[in-house]
């Protein structure tokens, strides 16, 4: 699904060279390399604050504890996303209030928002998925209206750009009062490792923060709060550092081969290709489509067959998983989601793909259809 070998060859002598300069210094957590990423990631998402941290989960849980909720209150995340958007929610034990999604997007909007809304909801957690983001400026006037907060997820669409009725654009992940990032390995901006990060144009969150993520201290051995350890690594901050230089470039390669698949694929009308939303740029961290009348894993499986990977993301709404039956009612059906999690499929998209593998892939989807 990605080439991350054939990424870091192309940087290799970049990336080695920044592994080595940190071991040689010594400096391995909160040293100059994490303060070096923070910066350049505040510069290439216009945002005042940047909080390095461990990983795209514990930011999620972070920001969320920064906005000192308390046990029972409502959470509105879309159940049409990776576990840990609910996840971090319950574990703090607040209330997951699901919600469905735009079939074409893949992400949440403020019509399929309000009606989920009570006087126990007190933030909504957005998920720009699959690489470009929900549409935000009618979430952001619903929150203000009601006094709710928005923390974005923005694991997958980091890079991604909003553009606002008024002509403004805002990086994915700052556009309402937290966003959070993962840099898995697979990511768009990925670490050879765990980590993550949290933006926020706030002072005051950005404190509470800083302070969550580093045992609840702002001075040593004096704790304010009570908080987690979760710090980004110096080893990895300068690996993304080198990176953050060509994640626009990682941007371009994606969409080129989300144009190529679009063009072998117009013909053929077993598949839906994802829409891209009218006010985002996409960055395709997957190329899902949906794949009608009951045929997804028929074709999945002829996939795997013939040498291509392909994954489900995802099979099970989060009001199905075991984990979280018991925050819904019995029977309780979002359609959208349930319709999503029968027909997604994702195709191999990455920064290294050629047009050669890309026709590779789009003839072996064709001969599937071929035959049917």
């Amino acid at each position: 699904m990605v080439d991350l070998r054939g990424q870091y060859q192309k940087i290799k002598s970049e990336i080695d060279k920044a592994v080595i300069d940190v071991i040689e210094s010594g400096a391995f957590i909160n040293g100059p390399a994490v303060k070096s990423f923070q910066k350049n990631l505040e510069n290439y998402l216009n945002v005042k604050h940047v909080i390095p941290c461990a990983n795209g989960t514990d930011a999620l849980q972070i920001a969320l504890m920064a906005l000192d909720l308390k046990p029972g209150d409502e959470v509105i995340v879309p159940a049409f996303t990776y576990v840990a958007t609910a996840e971090v929610i319950a574990l703090l034990r607040l209330t997951p209030v699901m919600v469905d999604v735009d079939p074409r997007t893949f992400n949440t909007t403020a019509e399929l928002v309000e009606p989920a809304i009570t006087g126990k909801t007190k933030a909504i957690v957005p998920v720009h998925l699959f690489g470009q983001t929900a549409d935000m400026e009618p979430i952001v006037n619903l929150a203000e209206k009601h006094g709710i907060k928005i923390v974005e997820d923005n694991a997958q669409a980091i890079g991604a750009v909003y553009s606002l009725e008024n002509g403004d654009k805002k990086s994915a992940g700052t556009i309402g009062d937290i966003g959070t990032t993962s840099f898995y390995p697979a990511k768009n901006l990925g670490a050879y490792g765990d980590a993550g990060a949290i933006f926020t144009e706030s002072d005051d969150l950005a404190e509470k923060m800083r302070q969550i993520a580093n045992h609840g201290q702002t001075e040593t051995y004096y704790h304010d709060r009570v908080g987690v350890n979760s710090r980004l690594d110096s080893i990895q901050a300068a690996i993304l550092d080198i990176k953050l230089k060509y994640l626009d470039d990682y941007a371009v390669a994606r969409n080129r081969s989300a144009a190529a698949y679009e063009a072998a694929f117009e013909g053929i009308d077993g598949i839906a290709a994802p829409k891209r939303a009218a006010n985002s740029t996409h960055v395709f961290h997957q190329y899902t489509v949906r794949v009608k009348n009951d045929k997804r894993d028929a074709l999945k499986q002829f996939l795997n067959e013939n040498g291509v990977p392909a994954s489900i993301f995802y099979p099970l709404p989060l009001y199905r998983q075991k984990a979280f039956a018991h925050f819904s009612p019995a029977g309780f059906e979002l359609p959208a989601t349930e319709q999503l999690c029968r027909e997604v499929l994702s195709l191999p998209v990455h920064t290294e793909q050629t047009g050669s593998e890309i026709e590779q892939i789009a003839s072996t989807v064709s001969r599937f259809f071929d035959r049917i």
